[in-house]
């Protein structure tokens, strides 16, 4: 019998790290990614297929017969390339164009949440910046702008001042700084508690939440500087207790996955859910479609259920009514390493020394390489996410920083106290 064929759709650092988890299946599936990066080339075969190019994907998930497919970045998902392999006949997990609509669509997710009772923030859309610029004369700073379409993780901004407001508004409504993205934005209050990432794995009916995780998405040490896709990731997050566990999913997650039915688009494949605790109640910030990072490169490699059966009930419709999933019990910090100029305008073509290879607690998921003239390039903003795992947060952290610390290229830089925050606590 031949070895199950995978298809894994992305090149990024969560791609790897769900290539990672694939490959240590005890079904020893044999793993196709598209495109990939060289990192993922050792656990899998590359393929030079655009995320965005579905007909191409289709066609060669076709071609190679594959078994399963399994989405990781947003963009492919939002074009439904779900729908697509769906009706012709593929196996695949993830959810359809509608139902991504739950991130593709900041406005749309807000009338969601609304509708079916989710607490989240007071907010108002718009499309016309005048109406705009008049709703913010009634609000409370801080306040939060987000722009309405898929802006890479970058089209949040925490406005402290009218004027950062005001400017936020010109930059992306009148200058078109994101594109079409910003185009419409949404504006909501600003909910003051500690933040979480709690990801579910849904097949359109019932769901399973994994561990809880905590982003740090600011550029810099102390959370200063603008917001990035993710400078850093840890997992699990000391202060969540099971009693909020419960609430997340009872007030959040089982309400989202069967209001999604109830309007008539089954949400399956991975559910993010950023959420704010306002005392003791959880809050939805965003939602996204898929797998975050870099909180997978936090998750997956303490997950000790096997990610080749799990994905596959997902895609199958077929999650356990309990599912009960094994994870190590240690701590894991990922501590992401980025190119000179990021976020901004990013230098790259730099060659990358010093990466060892995965250890039973320390593997470095590559994000933003390339290999040129033989030599292992930087090609991206993210560059790496060493992961490190640890009996205690500090011993993880010690750990992660002892491997980033000898990686090299010319201008790398990473966030120094990844986690530390959650240490005192």
């Amino acid at each position: 019998m031949r070895p199950m064929k995978i298809l894994v759709i992305g090149g990024g650092g969560r791609e790897h790290a769900i290539a990672f988890a694939l490959s240590r299946s005890q079904h020893a599936p044999q793993l196709f990614v598209a495109p990939g990066n060289p990192g993922i080339a050792a656990l899998a075969t590359c393929v030079d297929i655009p995320v965005d190019n579905i007909n191409k994907l289709l066609s060669f998930a076709q071609t190679e017969k594959i078994d399963m497919t399994i989405v990781g970045p947003e963009l492919p998902l939002s074009l439904g390339v779900v729908d697509t392999f769906r009706n012709a006949g593929l196996p695949i997990m993830g959810p359809t164009r509608m139902a991504a609509q739950l991130e593709s669509s900041k406005s749309f997710a807000k009338s969601f949440m609304d509708r079916h009772h989710i607490p989240t923030a007071k907010w108002g859309t718009f499309t016309d910046i005048a109406k705009a610029l008049h709703y913010l004369k009634s609000q409370q700073y801080p306040v939060v702008i987000k722009a309405d379409g898929l802006a890479a993780g970058k089209g949040v901004v925490i406005a402290q001042t009218a004027d950062e407001a005001q400017k936020t508004l010109s930059d992306w409504m009148g200058g078109k700084q994101l594109g079409g993205a910003g185009q419409s934005v949404v504006i909501e209050e600003f909910l003051q508690g500690r933040e979480i990432s709690m990801i579910a794995i849904a097949d359109g009916e019932k769901a399973v939440l994994l561990q809880s995780a905590a982003d740090h998405k600011r550029a810099y040490d102390g959370d200063q500087g603008p917001n990035t896709g993710g400078m850093g990731a840890v997992s699990p997050v000391p202060w969540v207790n099971a009693a909020l566990v419960e609430r997340v999913r009872t007030e959040i997650l089982e309400p989202t996955i069967a209001g999604m039915a109830l309007d008539g688009m089954p949400f399956s494949g991975f559910l993010y859910m950023g959420i704010m605790v306002v005392g003791q109640t959880p809050h939805v910030l965003e939602y996204n479609v898929r797998l975050g990072d870099p909180e997978a490169q936090a998750l997956l490699p303490r997950l000790q259920t096997d990610f080749v059966e799990l994905c596959g009930r997902s895609a199958a419709v077929a999650l356990y009514q309990q599912e009960q999933l094994k994870w190590d019990s240690r701590s894991s910090v990922c501590v992401v390493m980025a190119a000179e100029g990021y976020p901004g305008t990013v230098v790259t073509g730099s060659e990358i020394q010093g990466i060892p290879s995965p250890t039973e607690d320390a593997v470095v998921f590559q994000a933003g390489t390339c290999m040129k003239d033989e030599k292992l390039q930087t090609a991206g903003g993210r560059v790496l996410g060493v992961t490190a795992l640890g009996d205690t947060l500090e011993g993880a952290q010690y750990r992660a920083y002892d491997v980033a610390k000898k990686i090299r290229w010319k201008g790398a830089w990473y966030r120094h106290d990844i986690g530390k925050s959650l240490v005192k606590l």
